[in-house]
């Protein structure tokens, strides 16, 4: 079952108190600093500003990578072929009408959702305490390999 009201009390040091995933992943999807939801989160399209404005929470080792434009391909995908197709049983169109169609939503659609989406990955990032955002800096891959030999 999930909370949604105040976060509960824990016996965590205030540095590594509990971080509520949903309300930092709907942060980030509205373009704010999933700590304080009053800071900006971008400064540009996809980049994400160094620090907030309001809390300086540190936004600067956030690594979102390929996830978001992954998220966007396969959000519009479903829904772009799903019209198309649903489209094709109404309307006979021409293969150029479709394409008139259907590439401007698709751009559209896409655009319109990489920066919310990117700002929802930055959100689990910081709530998940993953890249930086817990305080340590991540460990390079061959120390991983270490640890999990002994």
């Amino acid at each position: 079952m999930m909370h949604y009201g105040p976060a509960p009390a824990t016996t965590l040091s205030p540095d590594r108190a509990q971080r509520r995933l949903l309300p930092a992943i709907l942060n980030g999807l509205k373009g704010r600093c999933p700590n304080c939801a009053e800071g900006r989160l971008f400064r540009a399209f996809l980049k994400p500003v160094d620090s907030c404005s309001s809390c300086h929470e540190e936004l600067h080792h956030q690594r979102a990578d390929d996830l978001p434009p992954y998220l966007s391909i396969f959000i519009v995908g479903h829904i772009v072929v799903g019209g198309y197709m649903f489209g094709e049983r109404l309307v006979d169109l021409n293969s150029w009408q479709h394409l008139g169609i259907w590439v401007p939503i698709t751009l559209a659609m896409t655009f319109a959702m990489m920066q919310p989406i990117k700002g929802g990955v930055i959100g689990l990032q910081w709530a998940a305490r993953m890249h930086g955002f817990g305080g340590e800096p991540d460990k390079p891959a061959d120390d991983l390999d270490d640890e999990d030999e002994r």
